[in-house]
């Protein structure tokens, strides 16, 4: 076993692997870039070595400063984590030969499938299912139109050396491909070096299922069943469960049993997936690719087998067996996964940097049969940056049954907290309470034809309804008698406090009358008394208990006139006057929208890209202005009306605030 490893990587993958080393025993160095020198997984870390600026081309990628940060510290070995150099075959071949061991697959397995073309050739030799499809040269776009029409409409266009849901393109007829075989040439070209293209056969009604294998150096690999993924949003997992609803005990085996075919064929001994596209419909299913590391979601794998990755891959690393074979395998319960994001789910999930003012995560633990574990890289205060991807934390809950998850990750979102950046919990929660996904019943597409507009937020139901209301009564009524205790002297002293009030809801008023005791209130709300149990006063961001008997939590925060108040995916403003106050505020004019239509703004905090507009151009409406990058997303501004271009008030090169106005047209 080793003495130290060195992490190569940041966040909170590496606080994952960290925990891991400790618990065996073994000394773990870190690299960091200037963004991450205060960060939480450096502060965990034995020791740390710093590696130059943020941009992930100047630090985390640089092979030379890794491998000298490994001989600096004395690390014996190297893990990746996910992402930056993790699949790079030349790494793994630099580690080797300078004798420092990589903890993950060998080099010629990280090649085999690290090319999508090679890897179904690999895969279709090791018998294992594949989408049909042609996976050959390509000389042009009318030999795209032939394949295309051989296969059958419709197809998928994708880049071989694509990744991360770059250079990919549906089909469903010649004029699809006609325009997006080009423009999957050019993307895969310009963002990987490499436009080779390859067709194959876009399955109907697709789950996106993927199998986590687990071999060693001497010649055994298993796998530890299915994850399902299907919830995407553009190409990129947002929960992840395990095990599949889709899957019954047949298919699963078959999976499991082509997966290990094709990690033998290439002499697989580390963590790593196969990925499979299976049809919702009859549930025929196809190799899709290879990822040659530790998955994001490998945290529901661990929960449904009780194994440690992590510790699995540094063992097989050092030279040892797996201590397990297939048959000591079962699933054990359901594990539900969300990811959370610093991004804005009200403004079509663009990226939120700057500070975590306030970070509350629920506690992590067995309650019950439900077990909660919360990943991180971050603490309260810490900066999110723009340099790199938007991920906060990964929330995963694990009970007997998928519902049991499902309840308990919904709970666990109503506790979690962000402050200072936006965040997409409101999104989650909307998810965890909605029918299809709670019945499994959901595809690749289900973002898509769930929320078509964008998420604009759900409405509460009746019964929502009144739990809102009644937390923005107890609110207000805690805060009443606070300062009538606190003062003593006002209308008849601490007994005098408000009972009555009025909650605004979307406009309509609600007479509420509120008797507080040691353990809660009685609300009545519009002549029905509802009971709510709760220990939280005043000042608190969560206020938690029993409604009508049931366990729940509202995220409270002052607004003018009332409380924002969250509810799994429910966001609403209520006001909370007096009677006689409410009744005033129906006279109180709506303020008027500022006309912002000649101006053009940053939907997002980032980088300035390029200025691609000068005063006096004329410009159309839906034309590209500028380009704003974050978090390794590139986002075209575009002008919204036709107009010419009077003032630039941001140059590339600069960083922008969302709402910054960067470009005036008269």
């Amino acid at each position: 076993m080793f003495d130290k490893i060195l992490i190569a990587n940041r966040g909170e993958v590496a606080v994952r692997i960290i925990r891991t080393a400790r618990r065996l025993g073994i000394k773990t160095a870190i690299v960091f870039s200037e963004a991450d020198r205060d960060s939480l997984a450096v502060d965990m870390a034995d020791e740390g070595e710093f590696i130059g600026p943020a941009p992930a081309a100047q630090s985390y990628l640089v092979i030379d400063k890794i491998v000298d940060a490994a001989k600096k510290t004395g690390a014996q070995a190297i893990h990746p984590g996910f992402g930056f150099l993790s699949e790079k075959a030349e790494f793994a071949d630099r580690l080797l030969a300078e004798k420092i061991t990589f903890i993950g697959p060998n080099p010629h397995a990280i090649r085999a499938m690290g090319d999508k073309i090679e890897s179904k050739k690999a895969a279709q030799e090791a018998g294992v299912s594949c989408v049909p499809g042609f996976i050959g040269e390509i000389e042009g776009v009318d030999h795209a139109v032939q394949i295309s029409e051989e296969i059958g409409y419709p197809v998928m266009i994708k880049a071989s050396a694509g990744g991360g849901g770059k250079g990919i393109r549906v089909a469903f007829n010649k004029k699809d491909v006609l325009e997006g075989f080009p423009a999957v040439r050019a993307e895969a070209k310009g963002a990987f070096g490499d436009d080779r293209i390859f067709i194959e056969k876009f399955v109907t009604a697709p789950r996106h299922i993927e199998i986590q294998v687990m071999g060693d150096k001497h010649g055994n690999v298993v796998h530890l069943f299915e994850r399902e993924c299907s919830i995407q949003r553009r190409n990129q997992k947002v929960i992840e469960e395990a095990p599949s609803p889709l899957l019954d005990e047949k298919t699963r085996m078959a999976m499991g049993e082509q997966a290990c075919a094709l990690a033998r064929a290439v002499n697989y001994d580390s963590a790593g997936t196969v990925e499979f596209v299976a049809s919702g419909a009859d549930k025929s299913f196809y190799f899709l690719e290879m990822n040659t590391r530790l998955q994001v979601e490998h945290p529901v794998s661990e929960m449904i087998t009780g194994l440690d990755l992590v510790e699995q891959m540094i063992r097989v690393a050092a030279g040892e067996k797996l201590a397990f074979k297939q048959k000591d395998l079962k699933i054990k319960g359901w594990a539900i996964e969300s990811r959370i994001y610093a991004e804005d789910p009200y403004r079509n999930f663009l990226p939120s940097i700057g500070r975590l003012k306030n970070y509350q995560a629920p506690a992590e633990g067995k309650t019950g049969d439900v077990t909660l574990r919360n990943e991180t890289g971050v603490r309260e205060g810490d900066e999110i940056s723009m340099f790199y991807d938007p991920m906060i934390a990964k929330l995963i809950t694990h009970a007997p049954t998928r519902i049991a998850a499902i309840d308990a990750q919904a709970a666990a979102l109503d506790n979690f907290l962000i402050d200072g950046i936006a965040d997409n919990i409101p999104f989650l929660g909307a998810v965890m309470e909605e029918k299809d996904f709670r019945k499994g019943d959901f595809t690749t597409a289900y973002i898509k034809d769930h929320f078509p507009q964008g998420f604009e937020g759900v409405p509460p139901t009746e019964k929502q309804e009144k739990l809102l209301i009644a937390a923005a009564a107890i609110a207000r009524a805690f805060t009443a008698r606070r300062a009538r205790e606190i003062s003593g002297q006002l209308n008849g002293g601490a007994n005098g406090w408000q009972r009555d009030w009025t909650v605004v809801l979307d406009k309509v008023h609600h007479a509420t009358h509120v008797d507080l005791d040691e353990t809660g209130a009685t609300v009545t709300i519009d002549g029905k008394k509802h009971r709510i149990d709760t220990a939280t006063r005043p000042g608190a961001r969560i206020i938690s208990g029993k409604f009508e008997g049931q366990p729940f939590s509202v995220k409270i925060k002052t607004a003018p006139g009332g409380y924002t108040l969250r509810h799994r995916g429910v966001t609403v403003l209520a006001l909370v006057a007096t009677p006689r106050g409410a009744e005033l505020f129906k006279k109180i004019p709506e303020k008027q929208k500022a006309d912002t239509s000649k101006l053009i703004v940053s939907p997002m905090p980032g980088l300035v890209i390029s200025i691609d507009a000068k005063p006096g151009q004329e410009v159309k409406s839906g034309e590209g202005v500028a380009v704003v990058e974050a978090m390794k997303m590139q986002n075209i501004i575009r002008a919204e009306r036709d107009g010419v271009i009077a003032k630039v008030h941001v140059a590339a090169g600069a960083s922008v605030a969302a709402d910054e106005v960067m470009i005036e047209l008269s």
